[in-house]
């Protein structure tokens, strides 16, 4: 595919700065790309690299140096680049239908365009909506609701009676609808508490692999649509997590807790269950969060505390030898000075 810098600057929504006919077929890095290839610059701090990259043109912000170079302005280059990959490199899915050694149960409903891979396991009663896509292994337990331009990888599973809306993206190994960690003390054993609950993921959600998202006890563990979790993730029961969230790898969210809005969580976070995170809160790496949040805040640390005051303690601690030693030193001198007072005495 070759494309004109005019074209895409229409497709962008961003103006053309030099010359507009150049025509580019791929993308590259400021560092690698070359000629018939464009780059993008996301941060400033790297400006000088579009004096050098070997890149056909550009895409920077509004009054970024170009250096000579041919350019498009966009406002956000970062989503800007991310459009040209998904229009240059993602190839549309040509169906394959069901394809031998896959098994498809009683009961089953089938959308149009659908690819089933050999090995793939759809349950009876299962619906799938128009143009899923299910790789080997995905099992699909018994009532499971999937609906259209669904992409499942290679071995993830879900379990009975769990739906998944549309445009979802779920990775390899990922699982859907595991029982949540519930167990009542019997003595010194534990009985197991039935967990008959389902999972429900809205729209335009992608989940990483190897994550694990765990069914209810009773009604739903819910993720809103457009939310975006990475790899190795865990989700317990009757979680809610809202609408164009971010939640890194090895990320625990305990039970019952509820996410606002477009909250981001750093990778290794932990959340004790039955909490409240507000809309737009963000919480730092390897956190360990022990209360509710509200709305619009930061927070870092083990606990987690406003972000402003994690900073002042974070520079303190490299000091903390150098202060224990002046504590020695001080706690010397007033015993000292507490033998002088009785000898006076």
């Amino acid at each position: 595919m070759k494309k004109s810098l005019k074209e895409l600057a229409a497709l962008l929504g961003g103006r053309v700065i030099g010359d507009e006919n150049a025509v580019v077929s791929s993308l590259g890095t400021l560092d690698e790309a070359t000629e018939g290839q464009i780059t993008f610059l996301a941060n400033p701090k790297y400006v000088g690299k579009v004096a050098t990259t070997r890149a056909t043109a550009v895409i920077v912000s509004p009054g970024a140096e170009r250096y000579g170079r041919n350019v498009i302005e966009v406002k956000n280059p970062y989503l800007a680049f991310a459009k040209l990959l998904t229009l240059f490199h993602v190839k549309s899915i040509v169906p394959k239908g069901v394809m031998p050694g896959a098994f498809i149960g009683e009961n089953v409903v089938l959308g149009e365009g659908i690819t089933v891979y050999p090995g793939a396991y759809v349950g009876d009663g299962v619906k799938l909506g128009n143009r899923v896509v299910l790789y080997p292994g995905v099992t699909l337990y018994e009532g499971v609701e999937i609906g259209d331009d669904v992409l499942l990888h290679a071995n993830v599973s879900v379990r009975e009676g769990c739906r998944i809306g549309n445009r979802v993206i779920i990775h390899s190994g990922a699982v859907i609808g595991s029982d949540g960690f519930g167990y009542a003390p019997d003595g010194k054993a534990y009985q197991k508490i039935p967990q008959i609950g389902i999972v429900v993921i809205e729209d335009d959600v992608e989940i990483g692999s190897c994550t694990t998202i765990d069914r209810a006890a009773l009604g739903l563990t819910l993720i809103r649509r457009g939310t975006k979790i990475d790899n190795l993730v865990q989700i317990a029961h009757n979680c809610v997590i809202g609408e164009n969230c971010i939640i890194v790898s090895q990320t625990g969210i305990s039970g019952s807790t509820k996410l606002g809005e477009h909250v981001t969580i750093g990778g290794q976070v932990g959340i004790v269950g039955h909490l409240e995170i507000g809309d737009n809160v963000m919480i730092g790496a390897k956190s360990g969060v022990h209360n509710s949040i509200a709305s619009g805040q930061i927070y870092s640390g083990v606990p987690a505390i406003p972000h402003k005051d994690w900073l002042k303690t974070a520079t303190t601690v490299p000091k903390l030898p150098e202060m224990r030693k002046i504590l020695n030193t001080l706690e010397k001198k007033v015993q000292e000075l507490e033998a002088r007072l009785e000898a006076v005495k």
